[in-house]
C-alpha cells in the first residue's frame, strides 16, 4: 500500500532591495517543484523612505493574504562597499521580513552565495546564470527578470535544502567587497 501523499508546501521567495523587491511563489509537491507567481514590487525613488518601506510591507502583506505561503525564505545582504546603500537595503529587508512575520510566516534566511550554490552549482554564478537555471528547474517559457528569478532562487533552495541548507560549507570563508570569499 502507497502512503498518503504528503500536503504541498508552498514557499515565498524574498529578494529584498529599497527600489526592487523581487517575489517568487512556488510549491513543493514531493521531488516536484510547480511555479505560482513571482514579480516585483517598486517603490516610488521619490518617495520618503518610511513612504518607500511601507509600500514593501504593504506590498508582502497583499502577497501573503494571496497566496498563503507556509513558509518564507529571505537572501541575507552583506555589507556593500558603501555604507548608506547597506543601511538602506537593510531597511528594506526589515520591512519584508516583518511583513511575513506579522502574517504568520516562518521566515528562513540564505546568503546570495548558498543559494546560487543550491540552484546554480556555483556559489559565484552571475544574474543570467540564475535566470536560466531558474528557468530551467520551473519549466518557465522565459526567463524571469532579474530579481524575479532572485527570489525564485531562493524558494527553490530553500525547497532543495530546507533547513540543512544553512548547513552548507561557509567555515573559513570571510567577508570580502560584500561577499563571502
Amino acid at each position: 500500500m502507497k502512503p498518503a501523499p504528503s500536503k504541498p508546501i508552498r514557499i515565498l521567495g524574498i529578494d529584498p532591495g529599497l527600489r526592487i523587491t523581487g517575489f517568487g511563489v512556488i510549491e513543493k509537491a514531493g521531488n516536484t517543484l510547480a511555479y505560482l507567481a513571482s514579480g516585483c514590487i517598486r517603490t516610488d525613488t521619490r518617495a520618503s523612505l518610511p513612504s518607500r518601506l511601507g509600500t514593501i510591507h504593504a506590498g508582502l502583506r497583499e502577497l501573503v493574504a494571496q497566496y498563503q505561503p507556509d513558509q518564507a525564505v529571505v537572501e541575507i545582504i552583506f555589507v556593500n562597499v558603501n555604507p548608506q546603500s547597506t543601511l538602506l537595503l537593510g531597511q528594506a529587508r526589515g520591512a519584508a521580513i516583518t511583513a511575513l512575520v506579522a502574517g504568520g510566516i516562518e521566515v528562513a534566511e540564505y546568503t546570495a552565495l548558498q543559494v546560487k550554490q543550491a540552484v546554480v552549482g556555483n556559489g559565484h554564478a552571475d544574474k543570467i546564470q540564475v535566470q536560466h537555471m531558474v528557468r530551467r528547474l520551473l519549466s518557465l517559457p522565459g526567463d524571469p527578470s532579474p530579481d524575479a528569478a532572485d527570489a525564485l532562487a531562493c524558494a527553490i533552495a530553500h525547497a532543495h535544502g530546507g533547513q540543512g541548507l544553512g548547513a552548507l560549507a561557509t567555515r573559513g570563508l570571510r567577508v570580502r567587497h560584500g561577499r563571502l570569499s
